[in-house]
């Protein structure tokens, strides 16, 4: 195992276990097989567990497990406050109280201000007093480590990035959104600030293994390593980021991933292995409905569309459907100023920056239709009317 230092020089493992997506029996989380997977990581040298006060069951069973292997001491546990649920300083302390409880522990090393899309979100919890409680919880040792975990577009990342002396920060990036929500501009951002990234998504909820069209397949098939190889060795290769979590759900899941952590330092890769990356995402863009490169040449819109973003969820939806509508209610609904297709205005800067020469104001018409549909709508009426940015 590789590991990789933070801001205080602490140790992290390259590969980190995402807990959302623990294995479960007869519809339940299965303590005995998370208790073993969990046993193995730590054996192999993950040192790192990410988990959230809404991932149902996970916080009590990450808890549990950490218990019956003895091994609290030994790991870093990273949980979130869901403040899209918070409405007063109360809240926040009844909701971390819980997660203590949850999880059998006196402290959380790595907390984060779960899924915050846009500075407004972060601006409505320094109302409620978060910079001092967190100076408070910190002081008293409860927290060692504050961050955020964001699902936005860029520009937005960048300026929350600034609000506040972090700690780390999360994102979502893998290659094939290198150049949508935070991105390769956001992550050396962060890394030109000293700010650790630990990276989510990896590869895309599994999409990047078995979503893959056949052309890719067969580059995967013809290699030296699997797609999860590929996707997790592109990440490590690059030195802003510090780790990398892998929702593990199986034995052979988590022996796979440690063993390709093994050489993961900056650097990695080779040209060749570069090519090859490059040739996967060719073969994942030729299969897309819209050239959509994510060069940003687009931005900023005028009205306020994230296009890139909503270009990158048009083009997931026709395979991965609801996961795809899911993620762009996130990114672009779930804030205080939507960043929507359907906020085009249809003047047409946009197309004047594009190098692929898109039509793109028919083409956000299109994704609008696609993307907003009820849910999504009543989802906008309710953070406007209920202020739950």
């Amino acid at each position: 195992m590789q590991y990789r230092c933070d801001k205080t020089g602490t140790r992290l493992s390259v590969l980190g276990y995402g807990c959302l997506r623990f294995p479960k029996a007869g519809g339940h989380i299965d303590q005995d097989a998370v208790t073993a997977q969990i046993g193995e990581a730590v054996r192999l040298g993950v040192n790192y567990f990410d988990t959230a006060y809404i991932y149902s069951g996970s916080e009590a069973a990450l808890g549990e497990a950490l218990r019956r292997l003895g091994c609290r001491d030994q790991v870093y546990i990273a949980d979130k406050l869901p403040q899209y649920l918070i409405k007063s300083r109360a809240g926040i302390d009844r909701c971390f109280a819980e997660q203590l409880t949850r999880l059998g522990t006196d402290h959380i090393d790595f907390y984060l201000m779960h899924m915050l899309t846009d500075l407004a979100a972060w601006q409505k919890l320094c109302a409620l007093g978060i910079r001092e409680w967190i100076a408070e919880k910190k002081a008293a040792g409860d927290i060692r480590r504050i961050g955020f975990s964001f699902h936005g577009d860029t520009a937005a990342f960048l300026q929350l990035l600034d609000a506040y002396d972090w700690d780390f920060c999360q994102i979502q990036y893998n290659y094939l959104d290198e150049h949508t929500q935070a991105g390769r501009r956001g992550l050396e951002a962060a890394a030109a600030k000293g700010v650790p990234v630990i990276i989510m998504e990896p590869l895309r909820g599994g999409r990047l293994i078995s979503g893959l069209p056949p052309a890719a397949r067969k580059r995967v098939a013809e290699s030296n390593r699997s797609a999860a190889g590929w996707g997790l060795r592109w990440l490590w290769d690059q030195p802003g980021v510090t780790v990398v979590l892998s929702g593990m759900n199986s034995l052979a899941m988590v022996r796979e991933n440690a063993a390709a952590a093994a050489d993961a330092v900056p650097g990695c890769m080779t040209a060749e292995e570069h090519t090859f990356v490059e040739g996967l995402r060719a073969d994942l863009q030729a299969s897309m409905r819209v050239g959509c490169t994510g060069c940003g040449y687009c931005q900023p819109c005028p009205a306020g569309v994230d296009i890139p973003g909503v270009f990158a969820c048009y083009n997931r939806a026709a395979t991965e459907g609801r996961h795809a509508k899911s993620e762009y209610l996130r990114t672009t609904g779930l804030r205080r100023k939507g960043t929507g297709a359907s906020q085009c205005v249809g003047c047409g800067k946009c197309e004047q920056h594009c190098p692929q020469h898109l039509p793109i104001r028919s083409l956000l018409r299109e994704a609008a239709k696609e993307l907003e549909g009820p849910v999504y709508k009543a989802a906008r009426l309710g953070v406007r009317v209920l202020k739950l940015w």
